[in-house]
């Protein structure tokens, strides 16, 4: 047993998702371990969280979030979130709450922005960056260049300021209605099975979905469209009545934000697990099916290729190979027995108890804060790594005014014109 902390976590919106249910996770798990436990967050709807965020297992305190809103029409996503973040750092730095706590260390989650503020305000409190993917490392997925020169900024400060944390945990995420998730390849898969093969077969979507997130709305629709499209019968249920009032002969069930329950009882009737993000993190969805003696069907890159283990716990295949896709599901279905998908549950049941659990996660938490407090700090940001942010910020500055000046121009000679024209 290490020495009992003080530990405070940040997290941007505590809503339902993989990344908010490992730090509840975590946080619970460090909490039993003897550590006082406080989460601070910019939202928090009781409404659209887990039950831990809520019902008072653990210390969570909404603030900050008031100055600033989530997002402007739907985009400025990122740059809101940071001064959301700064506004919760100014408002429990200045009113003295942080510093009652008596910080140990700070556990900063998907946002790492705050770390030199924090480093200056409590140079004396070591910083945990728990990292579940860097935006950063996303650039690749944006293929529109007016895209990645607004990220440029911001994907630099996060590279700048995570040198500021004293241990940097790189973990995993779970699916939510999103592009990046590549949803649409379960549906795709899925239509190629013919219909006497689906037959008594329901392919079950479930995903966190926030209807404040105008990508998760559009998606949703977006992913109705391509099921009907393949003429498979679809319907869509937001809670355990209305799943399951849903007609048999229904190909394709949307669930948005399942409760726990919910979850549950899927993956006890579930007899294969679709998991098809592409150079993704570990996936906890993967992990959940998994120690539900469910097999696992991933795509073979990212996190999947050290959770899954091809032809024992399940598949992996290539996500622009749907037909391998199909093969797998139609081998589950129509060829594989019973007894060799239970033998293949239970391998994957004990995978993540030997490996994975989350007793496990928390004692492996705890000794990463032990020895990062128990050692020295990392070594403060350095003035070239400051001037060298500001140069970025600069350059981003000028080619944002050189893009914008052409359609501001235009438009105020239309201005113009019009004030103009209503003159005469």
């Amino acid at each position: 047993m290490t020495q009992r902390k003080s530990i405070v976590f940040f997290h941007p919106d505590l809503g339902i998702g993989g990344a908010e249910r490992l730090i509840l996770d975590a946080a619970v798990g460090l909490q039993e371990l003897g550590h006082r436990v406080t989460i601070f967050t910019s939202h928090r709807d009781t409404a659209h969280c887990f039950d831990e965020a809520r019902d008072g297992t653990l210390d969570v305190r909404v603030r900050g979030n008031f100055l600033f809103p989530a997002t402007v029409l739907g985009r400025f996503k990122i740059l809101l979130t940071i001064l959301r973040h700064y506004h919760l750092l100014l408002t429990i730095s200045l009113n003295g709450e942080l510093a009652a706590l008596r910080p140990t260390a700070f556990f900063i989650d998907q946002l790492s922005a705050g770390i030199p503020f924090l480093r200056y305000r409590f140079p004396d409190t070591h910083i945990l960056f728990y990292c579940h993917f860097p935006d950063l490392l996303l650039v690749k997925q944006r293929r529109r260049w007016v895209t990645r020169v607004w990220r440029l900024p911001f994907d630099a400060v996060e590279g700048w300021s995570m040198r500021g944390a004293d241990r940097v945990v790189v973990v995993l995420s779970i699916n939510r209605f999103e592009r990046k998730k590549d949803v649409g390849l379960a549906i795709k898969a899925f239509a190629g099975l013919d219909a006497k093969e689906r037959r008594g077969v329901r392919l079950v979507i479930a995903g966190g979905y926030d209807n404040r997130v105008s990508e998760n709305v559009s998606y949703h629709t977006e992913l109705v469209s391509l099921a009907e499209s393949l003429k498979l019968t679809t319907a869509t249920a937001k809670n355990i009545v209305s799943a399951l009032s849903i007609p048999d002969e229904i190909d394709v069930l949307f669930l948005l934000s399942i409760p726990s329950q919910l979850k549950s009882m899927l993956l006890n009737i579930a007899k294969l697990l679709v998991y098809t993000p592409s150079n993704e993190h570990f996936g906890i969805v993967p992990l959940e099916a998994m120690l539900a003696e469910v097999p696992v069907l991933a795509a073979n890159s990212g996190g999947p290729l050290e959770t899954v283990v091809d032809g024992k716990t399940g598949w992996l295949r290539d996500p622009e190979k749907v037909g391998d896709w199909t093969e797998v599901m139609r081998h589950v279905l129509l060829e594989t027995s019973a007894a060799k998908l239970e033998e293949m549950g239970v391998a994957g049941r004990e995978r993540v108890e030997a490996e994975f659990s989350k007793s496990k996660m928390a004692q492996k938490l705890d000794q990463e804060l032990e020895d990062m407090v128990s050692g020295p700090r990392v070594k403060a940001l350095e003035i070239q790594d400051i001037l060298l942010i500001v140069g970025i910020f600069g350059l981003w500055v000028v080619v944002m005014v050189s893009l914008l000046r052409g359609p501001l121009v235009a438009a105020a000679v239309a201005s113009r014109k019009a004030a103009a024209s209503q003159q005469v």
